[in-house]
């Protein structure tokens, strides 16, 4: 069976064929985060589900450049650089730091870049000016410059506007808007006393860009004109993917992405999560609690990325349950393998029937429950001594695959926290890269943190010193 997901764009699922002739490399560009902030677990519940597709699809041998955005200029930033007094570069840098480690604590593999909108400013001048020439851009009096949405026709198409609501001439200065903001939206923004020292030169004046220009840009210097895959919370699709699309094509005159893919809202206890109701969670409050990236992970990726996911602390113990059920099934498999080998010239049924599962539109609920099923069966031929040490090499051999994609890195029995374990993780893939020499630098690391890393055929294991 061949992947299929499902496009925004068409409202319908399709095979998925990368643009690349070989088949092989596919482009994959995700809405990084606007780093003023933590990160919330809304914010995280999209960036595990990008982390599942790029998973996927790696383990069916595509070769995946993924490039997530810093977003580190625009309203909220300049606003929270005033209240606290900082420059951008600290204050942002604080915040970039902070999110990459919570990804790490996730299991989310890194991008393969993670661009800075204040590093493209040049190209991103550059496409302004290319709009202009193509003609969708106009300058207003203020300085500022705006994308003309009457000079293109196909605007809305993603988020299926009425072009009737569409109101030409009216302009929308702000980052953000409603959903009933259907005016031309600013490429560039004049500097005003509010943007302080938050300000580069241009041929229309002194300002800073937009919010939107700054993922074409990125997505176009990093991956090409047209990319496979872009990916992103449903509440993007307009205004900012729509204004994506604009901004590129206007600019390219070539189609921008071949396949949109967003993730439904996060709920909490069944409510929008708000500070004001009290129901806000970033990922270190729930390691405050107790609780692991490991165990938020599977509660994040175990609902289908479409479907609203309603969290509850009673659903986050839930996980850790259940990863302990699949622990205990694991170490028994392992241990009644000995040490017989599975069949390498074969996947198994377990790793055939999960990947199968995932290739229509990354059906969780039915790959999870081939997992559980195999689980069962498994454990009942245990009891009943019926299972061969081949067998249970053979499960034990799809576990490790599955839980690869499922991105659950192994538990570990000493609880050792996110930055231990990223380092850990670190370690590993310097190990596969026989980088020995960074190896060696982090073990240290790690040890100077008082944690020891022994190494075997089954992976690290992390002890308390």
């Amino acid at each position: 069976m061949s992947l299929r997901l499902y496009n925004t764009l068409t409202r319908t699922e399709e095979d998925f064929r990368p643009l690349d002739p070989s088949g092989k490399r596919v482009t994959l560009y995700c809405c990084g985060p606007t780093v003023y902030n933590l990160a919330h677990i809304g914010n995280f519940r999209t960036f595990v589900f990008e982390d599942l597709l790029r998973r996927h699809m790696e383990s069916r041998g595509h070769e995946v450049r993924h490039v997530m955005n810093i977003t580190d200029v625009e309203d909220k930033i300049i606003r929270s650089i005033h209240e606290s007094g900082e420059d951008l570069r600290s204050f942002t840098g604080r915040f970039e730091a902070a999110f990459l480690e919570d990804l790490d604590a996730l299991g989310c593999l890194r991008p393969t870049v993670t661009p800075r909108a204040t590093e493209h400013i040049a190209e991103i001048i550059a496409m302004i000016q290319k709009l202009e020439k193509n003609g969708v851009a106009y300058k207003a009096a203020d300085g500022s410059v705006y994308f003309s949405i009457e000079k293109f026709p196909s605007y809305g198409r993603l988020s299926r506007l009425d072009r009737t609501q569409l109101k030409p001439g009216a302009r929308v200065s702000q980052d953000e808007h409603s959903k009933e903001a259907y005016g031309d939206f600013a490429l560039w923004k004049a500097w005003s006393e509010r943007d302080g020292k938050v300000v580069w030169d241009s041929p229309w004046g002194r300002g800073r860009p937009g919010w939107h220009i700054e993922c074409s840009c990125m997505s176009t210097r990093h991956l090409g004109e047209t990319i496979d895959l872009h990916c992103g919370g449903e509440d993007l699709v307009f205004p900012h993917h729509e204004d994506e699309i604009a901004q590129s094509e206007a600019a390219t005159g070539k189609p921008f992405v071949r396949c949109w893919l967003h993730s439904a809202h996060l709920l909490v206890d069944g409510r929008k999560m708000s500070k004001s109701e009290g129901n806000f969670f970033t990922l270190r409050d729930l390691l405050a609690k107790g609780f692991t990236g490991r165990e938020l992970r599977y509660a994040l990726v175990s609902v289908h990325y479409r479907l609203p996911l309603n969290f509850t602390l009673e659903n986050l113990e839930a996980a850790r349950q259940t990863l302990r059920r699949l622990d205990a099934w694991a170490e028994r498999l392992r241990e009644k393998a000995g040490g017989a080998t599975a069949d390498a010239s074969k996947p198994g049924s377990l790793a055939a029937a999960f990947s199968g599962a995932l290739d229509a539109d990354l059906n969780i609920s039915d790959a999870l429950g081939n997992l559980f099923e195999a689980l069962r069966e498994s454990n009942r031929r245990m009891d009943g001594n019926e299972l061969g040490a081949k067998d249970a090499a053979e499960l034990w051999r799809d576990w490790k695959a599955v839980e690869r994609v499922l991105g659950l890195p192994a538990s570990d029995p000493a609880g050792a926290p996110p930055e231990i374990a990223a380092l850990a993780e670190e370690r590993k893939a310097a190990r596969q890269a026989k980088n020995w020499k960074r190896s060696d630098e982090l073990r240290d690391t790690i040890h100077a943190k008082g944690w020891s890393v022994k190494d075997s055929p089954e992976g690290y294991k992390l002890t308390k010193l």
